[in-house]
């Protein structure tokens, strides 16, 4: 099915500061899932509280917006109930690594077929730059006047030792590279995970575009993704330089599979007892 990009617009203002790299990301979003033909009805964005959690307001998709890391539970839960639609999450590092973590490692453990996106500024950036899990050691920010004390996580070494199905990363500063990301995490049936280098004007003036398009690489043809420990070596190898593409891929089975026990119907279309939900409901008064 054609799908122009146009079919995903929204006329809702973008609040945005100017040259936010959510921009790019958002263009990449549309333009992924418009070149992978997917009628925008067919497709649901789960979102928690932040910047990035704002994507799915400047386009006509479904959307379900709830807490701050709590995105992807909320997309587990759509995913079972609708196995039939495209089920995505755009989050911020700060709900996707910190406060939603656990809900993160436990996706990628049973591979839920579902892709996230995660936007990484470096920044908690709609609560005013406070340093977020990946902030680098001993940058300072208003609320670590001394510097950043912790070491950064490294999700993407988190997620390959962990067996994540699909690990990818891209930038904003390359957004055509990031919508065939995009559609190469959506069109595999797994757990995907693509990490995204954000640019962030307000609170971050050294990791501008220039600076991710001097110090990204896209990985080379013959690289082999299936090759864990290469994989692992890769992102875990100290360096300036940051790898663009599909880091790693397994094949695992899909943990819908094992809870729907091969039942293709969605159980949304089996309706719902409202009687057997308020009885189910009175047990937590």
């Amino acid at each position: 099915m054609s799908i122009d990009v146009k079919d995903y617009a929204s006329t809702v203002p973008i609040a945005w500061c100017p040259g936010c790299g959510n921009f790019a990301i958002l263009n990449s979003a549309k333009k992924a899932l418009s070149d992978l033909g997917f009628p925008s009805e067919r497709v649901v964005i789960c979102t928690g509280i932040g910047q990035a959690p704002k994507l799915p307001h400047y386009m006509r998709v479904n959307t379900f917006n709830g807490l701050h890391g709590r995105e992807v539970a909320a997309a587990i839960g759509v995913k079972l109930a609708a196995n039939d639609l495209t089920v995505v999450v755009h989050a911020g590092e700060g709900g996707a690594y910190g406060e939603g973590g656990n809900h993160m490692t436990h996706a990628i453990r049973r591979n839920v077929d579902m892709t996230v996106v995660v936007h990484d500024n470096l920044y908690y950036a709609l609560t005013k730059g406070q340093a977020s899990p990946t902030t680098p050691e001993g940058t300072i920010t208003r609320i670590q006047p001394d510097g950043v004390p912790s070491k950064p996580l490294n999700p993407l070494a988190l997620a390959i030792s962990q067996s994540c199905s699909f690990v990818g990363q891209g930038t904003s500063a390359r957004p055509d590279l990031l919508a065939e990301l995009l559609k190469a995490a959506i069109r595999h049936r797994g757990f995907s995970l693509v990490h995204v280098l954000q640019t962030c004007p307000s609170w971050d003036k050294i990791h501008t575009p220039q600076f991710y398009l001097d110090h990204c690489y896209e990985l080379e043809p013959d690289y082999d993704p299936r090759n864990r420990e290469a994989a692992l070596s890769l992102v875990m190898t100290p360096g300036e330089r940051h790898p663009l593409g599909v880091l790693y891929l397994e094949d695992r089975p899909l943990y819908d599979d094992s809870v729907l026990h091969g039942i293709k119907e969605p159980m949304r279309r089996r309706g719902v007892n409202p009687g057997a939900v308020e009885k189910f409901l009175d047990r937590f008064k």
